[in-house]
């Protein structure tokens, strides 16, 4: 004999039906009639994750429950059915993705940051000069982009925006000096 064979009782057709016609206060019974067990349940299956894994388990109760045929120990099943592939999907998820507390890493292994005030610099300078290439002739800017952001050849460029090798290489050489003037006018 189960240990929670019925703890609704022969109260769980009138709350189930209410549940599925969207009583909030009927939901609540089933919820506080199975959360307890399915807690004690997921925090043995997926540990540092029970709560969260709860959650996902409740999602797609509400999602289900207008469908949901059965008793309340059919209630009962269903209801750990879906935590146990919820929980299942969870252990994959970390397999796949493994947590490692920062502690547990040497120290050569830790991530290091620049200095956010450096980094702030950089991306001001990065935005002026990326202003700078803005303010370039449309072919001349997308000419450099293209060789200097995008890192590709000139016949590669030359394909992609339709002109000669030739035309490209005066494009870049015409704008690259324009930003020379530009640099040394703004001091960017």
């Amino acid at each position: 004999m189960p240990i929670l064979a019925c703890v609704i009782g022969g109260e769980f057709p009138g709350v189930l039906a209410a549940a599925q016609n969207g009583s909030e206060d009927a939901f609540a019974v089933l919820w506080r009639d199975g959360q307890p067990a399915l807690l004690r349940y997921l925090r043995v299956a997926v540990p540092d994750a029970a709560e969260d894994v709860a959650g996902e388990v409740w999602v797609q109760v509400v999602r289900g429950l207008a469908g949901f045929r059965g008793d309340e120990q059919a209630w009962r099943a269903w209801l750990f059915t879906i935590a146990r592939r919820r929980a299942l999907d969870e252990r994959r998820r970390r397999s796949r993705h493994p947590v490692a507390p920062l502690m547990d890493l040497p120290r050569d292994l830790e991530p290091r940051t620049p200095d956010a005030a450096g980094q702030a610099i950089d991306n001001l300078a990065t935005e002026a000069t990326l202003a700078a290439v803005a303010s370039l002739p449309t072919q001349q800017a997308e000419v450099i982009l293209l060789r200097v952001v995008a890192g590709l050849d000139t016949e590669t460029v030359a394909r992609i925006v339709g002109r000669s090798p030739g035309a490209v290489r005066v494009a870049a050489h015409r704008g690259l000096r324009r930003l020379g003037q530009i640099v040394t006018m703004t001091g960017v």
